[in-house]
């Protein structure tokens, strides 16, 4: 009788160890055996959607298998993270994020999700510089000519953005905190509308992104005063650093990523993380960011994640600055 309990424990343990075989979750080195969806929080068309779309076509090839972008915009970002957050961790969904992702929970009366914990950092793609475009009106072409003429008269110099909260508000109550100055903030509903003002003299000053700001600069319309990297960025290599201006602290640059569900297998997101910087660091892709105004910044999930509680960082900073000058007005 011992010994066919032996032989019949044994015969359950190889059962046993059968099922997991079988059954168990497929590893990174089976992976992918399906397309892969990758939801990007932001409608078609935009320099996130077209990023995300040649991020896609390189990994599809890399990969085998289809990586396919599905745009749930709305929210600020929030109902196509929300959609990401409740996805199936098995390593075929994924999501676009960008410093909207740390930026909502200052503006956002609720969030249905908590970005420290229901994702899983997978890898930074892109750094996303700003300009700081001036209308011709103004008659300001440098950074000291600015904060000369503002310092000339308080708040009669304003700058369009679009909408409090956006990053380039934010960008430009943190320069005007630095060179402390008064300046008007007027809304736009989005930068198209901002821009379209600026370049018809409504409004006097703005941050943009390179791809949107630049081309009105080339064609005579707007003054680039200088770019929010620390040195002259690639994208705009005849153009100063603010940070060599007289604002050393000046270092504000958007960004974009990939996340995926807490629980998503950890060999899975190291595998994806390696696909998408080698996708990232194809020169033709790289040429094709530069075009777009951004600059190719693919990163391990320990980099990303580091770099993400930076940047929450530095924007936890700047909203307490612009509390503290709202307080003092009132």
């Amino acid at each position: 009788m011992g010994q066919f309990t032996k032989t019949f424990s044994k015969f359950l343990f190889l059962g046993f160890c059968l099922f997991n075989f079988v059954f168990a979750p497929a590893a990174a080195a089976d992976w992918p055996e399906k397309p892969v969806r990758l939801i990007v929080p932001y409608p078609p068309g935009g320099g996130t959607d077209l990023v995300a779309r040649l991020l896609s076509t390189e990994l599809s090839k890399q990969l085998g298998q289809n990586v396919i972008v599905e745009n749930k915009p709305g929210g600020n970002t929030i109902i196509g993270t929300g959609v990401l957050a409740q996805a199936k961790p098995d390593g075929y969904t994924f999501g676009l994020v960008t410093d909207s992702h740390v930026i909502n929970p200052h503006i956002m009366e609720s969030i249905p999700y908590e970005i420290e914990n229901d994702f899983v950092n997978v890898a930074q793609l892109v750094n996303v510089p700003f300009v700081l475009v001036a209308s011709k009106g103004i008659g300001v072409s440098t950074i000291e000519e600015l904060v000369a003429k503002a310092k000339e008269a308080p708040g009669t110099i304003n700058y369009a953005s679009p909408g409090s909260g956006s990053p380039h508000y934010l960008a430009m109550e943190w320069f005007a905190n630095l060179a402390d100055i008064d300046i008007t903030h007027i809304p736009y509903t989005g930068v198209g509308p901002a821009l379209a003002a600026l370049g018809g003299g409504q409004v006097d000053l703005m941050f943009t992104g390179l791809s949107t700001g630049l081309p009105q600069v080339a064609d005579g319309r707007l003054v680039a005063l200088g770019v929010s990297t620390k040195q002259p960025s690639e994208g705009a290599p005849d153009v100063v650093a603010i940070a060599e201006s007289g604002y050393p602290d000046f270092t504000f640059i958007t960004w974009y990523g990939i996340v995926a569900p807490k629980d998503t297998p950890a060999d899975i997101t190291t595998a994806m993380s390696k696909e998408i910087k080698l996708a990232m660091q194809q020169p033709a892709i790289k040429e094709k960011l530069l075009a777009l105004g951004v600059l190719e910044a693919a990163s391990t999930p320990e980099e990303f994640t580091e770099f993400i509680q930076d940047s929450a960082k530095q924007y936890d900073q700047i909203f307490a600055l612009i509390e503290r000058a709202e307080q003092r007005t009132e």
